[in-house]
């Protein structure tokens, strides 16, 4: 079987890193693996997002173009996502900055308020990290200890004071998921 997820978001916000974090964790885990990275021109500020698939079998290509789930950090990327999504899959949005519901009623939505819980945490560049954590709890793609595992060589030469924050924010993310 193979899961493909789309991140979306502002240039800035971190989607690009929660895809590859992904993406490296299931390799880690032995996983069959594809990312494809999209930003806008402008980068920060502008749109971004990525593509992950995740399978136990060779994936032929890494196009999703109807998504098992989506992160979503921003409304923009609400509105052009959600109609891509697959029926009756999970859709997680930032509700700190996505201040309105999904039009589909046919998709399971989990609103988390990922920018306030990271400036709860001191940092709202960890907004990213409280999304990916609570993508995983939904998505159940890769453990939490396997990206956990991996924090120190993504965020390579980093104080341990970030990667600290960062593993805070992944836990905070997955326990907001009933």
């Amino acid at each position: 079987m193979i899961a493909k997820s789309i991140f979306a978001g502002f240039g800035g916000q971190g989607i690009l890193m929660m895809g590859y974090t992904l993406a490296y964790a299931a390799m880690v885990e032995e996983r069959f693996v594809t990312y494809l990275p999209s930003y806008g021109a402008e980068v920060r500020g502008g749109t971004a997002h990525c593509t992950v698939s995740i399978g136990d079998e060779e994936i032929f290509s890494p196009i999703a173009s109807v998504p098992d789930y989506l992160a979503i950090l921003n409304a923009p990327s609400l509105n052009r996502f959600q109609n891509m999504l697959k029926k009756g899959g999970g859709c997680l949005l930032n509700d700190s900055l996505v201040h309105k519901d999904a039009a589909r009623k046919d998709i399971r939505v989990y609103a988390i308020p990922a920018s306030e819980m990271a400036e709860e945490l001191g940092d709202i560049r960890a907004a990213n990290m409280i999304m990916l954590g609570a993508f995983l709890k939904v998505s159940g793609q890769v453990k939490p200890e396997s990206i956990v595992g991996i924090l120190d060589r993504i965020f390579g030469g980093k104080k341990k004071a970030v990667l600290e924050r960062n593993e805070k924010a992944l836990w905070s993310g997955y326990r907001s998921i009933p």
